[in-house]
């Protein structure tokens, strides 16, 4: 905190100070969506970044679990009303409301993530899943000894087929005659909670000679990497670091920064530094990634990691184009 470096005396004490005067000025509260903050997926990540700043700071945070529909907008007005503020939604689902609270509260500072609200007191964080995706096709083309791979994904959504699309344009990139194999859980919220289906999935996919699967899927994709266990196939995790969910059998994990978005809205809203508008996050900003630690070490070759390395640099500096499914709703691969 830049003011901090005026005091020349009384250190601990001033600090001390300055610490129960910013808990005092924001009261920081975050929405979690449908599948809760125990997800080990999306809604995990955001719910690591609120207790990263709570531990940093000692400024703790109000936090509310959906699990219908109906109390996106109840919970967010809630929220506003009772002083909160900053107050950060989690996930696209709760984009409508948001719009609508945020009218309502044009003091209150509000984010979101996986959307774009356009209200002037609204950050809004979205990440290239696509290019983050590029790279796990990589690795996954290049680990397959079947020549077929497959993507579960949860609620068929346009954010989920960027997932689907950037991954089938990574591996295609690598091995042009792979076949893949797609599937979406379903077309309502429950998608993302469906451990059961997300299995049932997967295990099709396997008995097509499918060998490895990507799973976009929220706590469904659970159901997903314990298939690939159990048969004696790999998987992908995605969102938060999944690789030692199924420790030997994922492959990688998609990550995405959903933690690090949570906390940098949190610490400029303490700091005085909150700025609506749009934040738009992938490679270049070590945003999206795939994730390497002991639990996927002897799965991932170094030359594996050299192409992925090598697709990354070539991604950033706009050497290689990955397709947004978004952008014209079709995937053309």
């Amino acid at each position: 905190m830049k003011f901090l470096k005026t005091l020349a005396t009384g250190a601990i004490v001033a600090s001390t100070m300055v610490a129960t005067s910013l808990a005092a000025e924001i009261s920081p509260a975050v929405i979690f969506d449908m599948g809760g903050k125990f997800d080990k997926s999306f809604n995990e990540a955001a719910y690591r970044g609120a207790e990263a700043f709570k531990e940093k700071t000692g400024i703790k945070y109000r936090e509310f679990e959906i699990t219908n529909p109906s109390q996106r907008e109840q919970a967010l007005r809630n929220f506003a009303r009772r002083g909160m503020n900053p107050i950060i939604g989690i996930g696209f689902s709760q984009a409508s409301a948001m719009e609508k609270v945020a009218k309502e509260f044009p003091d209150t500072n509000f984010a979101i993530v996986d959307a774009v609200v356009d209200q002037p007191n609204v950050r809004s964080v979205v990440f290239k899943e696509q290019e983050g995706s590029y790279l796990v096709g990589i690795i996954a083309a290049m680990a397959t000894k079947t020549g077929k791979i497959g993507f579960i994904g949860g609620m068929d959504i346009p954010l989920i087929s960027a997932f689907s699309c950037g991954y089938i344009q990574g591996a295609k990139a690598t091995k042009p005659d792979i076949q893949i194999f797609e599937n979406m859980t379903g077309t309502t919220p429950s998608a993302w909670n469906d451990p059961v289906k997300g299995g049932e999935l997967a295990k099709s996919q396997f008995s097509r000679g499918s060998d490895i699967v990507f799973a976009a899927a929220g706590s469904t994709g659970l159901g997903v990497l314990q298939a690939a266990a159990d048969e004696g196939k790999l998987s992908i995790g995605v969102d938060s670091n999944q690789n030692h969910v199924q420790p030997g059998s994922v492959l990688t994990s998609m990550v995405k920064g959903v933690d690090v978005a949570v906390e940098d809205v949190f610490t400029d809203a303490m700091n005085g530094k909150f700025t609506a508008g749009l934040n738009h996050l992938g490679l270049a900003e070590n945003a999206v990634s795939y994730a390497m630690d002991e639990y996927n070490k002897d799965l991932v070759t170094p030359k594996m990691i050299e192409a992925a390395e090598k697709a990354k640099a070539a991604i950033v500096a706009g050497e290689i184009k990955v397709h947004d499914y978004r952008s014209t709703n079709s995937c053309p691969f």
